[in-house]
């Protein structure tokens, strides 16, 4: 069963919400002439923004510039942030839509508002913080996508199946012969269509899954088992790599947000 979300306030120049949502959730495809930033605290959201797929994991942002068409989905339970701000503050913002890597300060200001319910800053005190907010914004690393997809005849075949099943080990070379064609094709595939390669791709894939593993307390064994390494040690270099902190670190980081945050 989908349950569609309304619309968020106007910014008034910002606005924010932060909800949890059940699986099936579905912000219908609409164009709205503010910018908009949106990233979830737990899950994943899946989000399309003139054409293209973005997800929208722990500690990542979707960028949607005002007037681009976009649409978004849970295929989980999720708590998710939006944030709405006037195009007037966007000008320095991407034209097209991008990720954003969200610092600790992005995220402890969003936090701070959820806790106080805070879904347009009114007081001094409230719009200062919110132009800080902005201001994080502007300086936040960009990337086109955090993990691209593709609707490519050749590549979905790959793509559903490990989204499906994260720990699949399968080399590239298995699946261009499941694909009969070649590992070379395939591998220009990806390059061409996602502009990463087979196995960045896979290990960003790795990374989202455990995102959610972590936030639901999985040890870190069991985290590595349940994605397919063979060892705890290759997980905690993978998730180095790409976080540039521990999985133990960030599980840390999530209960003590848990337990002074109860209802998160």
């Amino acid at each position: 069963m989908k349950t569609e979300i309304p619309p968020g306030e106007t910014p008034s120049p910002l606005s924010f919400r932060t909800e949890n949502y059940e699986a099936g959730s579905v912000f219908k495809e609409r164009r709205q002439p503010w910018c908009k930033v949106g990233y979830a605290v737990k899950g994943v959201v899946e989000a399309k923004v003139e054409g293209r797929r973005f997800l929208c994991p722990p500690h990542y942002a979707t960028w949607i510039p005002a007037d681009a068409l976009h649409a978004c989905h849970t295929r989980e339970n999720v708590k998710f942030v939006s944030i709405y701000i006037d195009r007037a503050l966007c000008t320095n913002m991407p034209e097209r839509p991008c990720t954003l890597a969200l610092s600790p300060l992005i995220k402890a200001i969003l936090a701070d508002f959820a806790d106080r319910g805070i879904t347009v800053p009114e007081t001094d005190a409230d719009r200062r913080l919110a132009f800080v907010l902005v201001d994080q914004l502007l300086k936040a690393p960009r990337r086109e996508s955090f993990l691209p997809i593709s609707d490519d005849e050749l590549l979905r075949p790959v793509i559903n199946a490990l989204q499906a099943n994260a720990s699949d080990r399968k080399s590239l070379a298995e699946w261009a012969r499941s694909l009969g064609t070649t590992e070379k094709t395939l591998s220009r595939r990806f390059q061409g269509q996602l502009g990463i390669s087979f196995n960045e791709w896979r290990q960003r894939l790795k990374l989202v899954a455990s995102l959610s593993l972590i936030e639901d307390g999985k040890s870190v064994q069991s985290i590595a088992n349940e994605l397919g390494y063979s060892s705890a040690s290759a997980f905690i270099a993978m998730f180095r790599r790409q976080t540039g902190t521990s999985p133990t670190h960030l599980a840390t980081m999530t209960t003590s947000q848990s337990v002074s945050n109860p209802e998160g």
